[in-house]
């Protein structure tokens, strides 16, 4: 049975796509901790960090560095953090959000009442700073969408 990341990667249920590659995407949360927090997730069902290949970690590394500087540009935000957990789905996934403070960095203030505007709207903040990095070729064509 394919996991819910499966499920939004292959587009059976909706996300929020702020980039897409052969090997991962990154798409926004639902419950965010702050505004722009998204999900670094491989492609491939890999159920925990510690079962990943070490490229795949690397790649995903590198993309979640790519977001998290896209995230201070677009937040203006002086950190991105980095956080792996995966309790919630068995399906490896990094995430990564504009911070201002070690604070935050709980899931106890993960916000599920976010409105779908909210999220669109942040979710395209990080969109249009990875266009504006250069990364244009890795931004979905839309926001709805896993496909380059």
């Amino acid at each position: 049975m394919s996991t819910l990341f499966t499920r939004i990667i292959d587009g059976e249920i909706p996300g929020r796509f702020v980039w897409a590659d052969e090997r991962c995407v990154a798409f926004a949360t639902i419950a965010p901790i702050t505004d722009g927090h998204v999900l670094v997730a491989p492609r491939e069902e890999v159920p925990r960090f510690t079962d990943a290949a070490d490229d795949l970690l690397a790649e995903l590394i590198r993309v979640a560095k790519i977001v998290g500087t896209a995230q201070q540009t677009a937040f203006d935000a002086p950190r991105a953090a980095l956080l792996v957990a995966g309790f919630e789905v068995p399906h490896l996934h990094l995430h990564v959000l504009p911070a201002w403070g070690e604070e935050q960095l709980s899931f106890a203030n993960a916000r599920s009442d976010v409105p779908a505007e909210q999220l669109d709207a942040a979710a395209e903040r990080v969109r249009a700073a990875l266009r504006d990095a250069g990364y244009d070729a890795q931004v979905p064509a839309v926001l709805s969408s896993p496909e380059l």
